[in-house]
């Protein structure tokens, strides 16, 4: 056990001298290769626990992407001959709650729970993945709850117009047309036991997995670790599937439909990002962007209550979209805004004043907003790839280092093109009610007629 004794040193130590730096934590990996992450805080009485297995939707074809989901809610459904609601009752006793979460790259398991019953909480997690028994009842309640999640029975309807390229929302029809996402919703019917239990053994194991508990830490917990999930049996994971690249073409612009009727509408104006673009200066282009947004739309034009720009990413591509959401009539004053917010960028680049406001504030965020536990466990969560040599990145160096030539040269490249336009707006506005109501009622009144017509005769 002499192995663990510079782990526990260091977490202890921990707690008194870097617990305001979120950058340092305590990380380490059991000797199956289960990585494991420490960060200790001020925030007495309470830790965070998330448990990141790497598999997710993009380990599987568009027929297969739901099994990680699947496979997710069922470690929820029960153990020892229990149902959902035994499981939530034991861990309600210990004072915790958790729940999970699938994406495109990993499975999390996100749980809080007191201080005090942090190592009983972490024997549930531990048993729930380890122990839970697959049936077909169970399988069959799941999918149940993955149809709900999905928003329903995929029907014939919504099938032909997902094909139509009319229905999804602005980002999500973009990448199928580019052949970044899946053409239709993925299938759960024909999804086994044997598939599930294949998921299991072959991307739950130790070295796949990371193990993130911060706040208030046990001191023994490193060699709690090693007796526990420290005699999880390791094997090597199945290879990746290679993620899609960006193929083929896409329309310019495609209005979407998103109801019958309605006033309302959403634009999405949206740029591929180059490959190559740096995540600071990304971050920083994208926070100028909503103060210019904010200023021309909102505040001098008066178009739109909250217009936004968004940052998204499918397959290894990612995409900075402009988006407002506008009055149907205002459709081609905010085009105009919009273009204009853009071309005074591509032809005199970011002005130097917004500019280092925006930078400024974003540091400034970063000295005064104090995290918990909570937000600093997703904050790890989301920044694992950035993890290197027992450190995450120095965001405030980070921001501090990028210049204002670095993104004008990242705006250029970014605004290069035209981008590609997606409109969502219902198929009609309120005032067609009025004439479709009047040519019902006349179609009505002719049938009521024809059908009198017919009895006297």
């Amino acid at each position: 056990m002499r192995w663990l004794l510079f782990p526990l040193l260091s977490l202890l130590l921990a707690g008194w001298s870097s617990a305001d730096q979120r950058q340092t934590v305590e990380a380490y990996q059991l000797e199956n290769g289960m990585g494991v992450l420490f960060k200790p805080t001020r925030e007495k009485g309470h830790v965070s626990i998330r448990l990141i297995v790497g598999v997710g939707f993009s380990d599987f074809s568009c027929h297969d992407r739901q099994l990680p989901h699947l496979m997710e809610h069922l470690f929820f459904s029960g153990l020892d001959g229990g149902d959902e609601a035994d499981l939530e009752a034991r861990m309600q006793a210990l004072g915790g709650q958790w729940n999970a979460y699938t994406s495109e790259g990993d499975t999390a398991f996100v749980v809080e729970s007191p201080a005090a019953t942090q190592r009983q909480v972490l024997d549930l997690l531990l048993e729930a993945i380890t122990r839970t028994r697959l049936d077909a009842r169970k399988i069959a309640s799941a999918k149940q709850v993955l149809v709900r999640e999905d928003g329903g029975h995929y029907s014939h309807l919504q099938r032909w117009l997902d094909h139509q390229n009319v229905s999804r929302a602005g980002q999500e029809q973009l990448a199928v047309e580019l052949g970044l996402a899946c053409a239709e919703r993925a299938p759960l019917e024909h999804l086994n036991q044997a598939q599930l239990d294949r998921v299991r053994k072959d991307w739950y194991v130790p070295s796949n997995m990371t193990l993130i508990i911060v706040g208030d830490l046990d001191p023994r917990l490193p060699v709690y670790l090693g007796r526990t999930y420290g005699a999880l049996v390791d094997h090597d994971t199945p290879e990746r599937r290679e993620l899609p690249e960006m193929k083929g073409s896409a329309e310019r612009q495609r209005t979407l439909t998103t109801r019958l009727f309605g006033e309302s509408m959403v634009l999405h104006w949206i740029f591929p990002e180059p490959g190559d673009a740096d995540g600071a200066s990304l971050d920083l282009l994208q926070a100028y962007l909503n103060d210019a947004l904010y200023t021309e739309l909102r505040v001098r034009r008066e178009l739109s209550y909250g217009p936004w720009s968004e940052r998204s990413a499918w397959a290894n591509q990612g995409f900075l979209s402009l988006n407002a959401d506008i009055e149907r009539d205002d459709q081609d004053a905010t085009l105009k805004a919009l273009h204009g917010v853009v071309d005074r960028i591509r032809h005199d680049g970011l002005d130097p004043a917004r500019f280092s406001r925006i930078q400024r504030v974003a540091r400034a965020q970063l000295a005064w907003s104090t995290p918990g536990n909570a937000t600093l466990a997703d904050y790890y969560w989301g920044a694992l790839g950035d993890f290197d040599d027992g450190r995450f990145p120095d965001e405030d160096k980070r921001l501090a280092k990028v210049s204002l030539p670095q993104v004008n040269t990242l705006a250029q490249r970014l605004f290069k093109d035209d981008g590609y336009l997606r409109i969502e707006k219902p198929l009609l506005d309120d005032d067609a009610i009025y004439p479709l109501a009047a040519v019902a009622a006349l179609l009505i009144a002719v049938l009521l007629g024809l059908a009198l017509w017919r009895r006297r005769g």
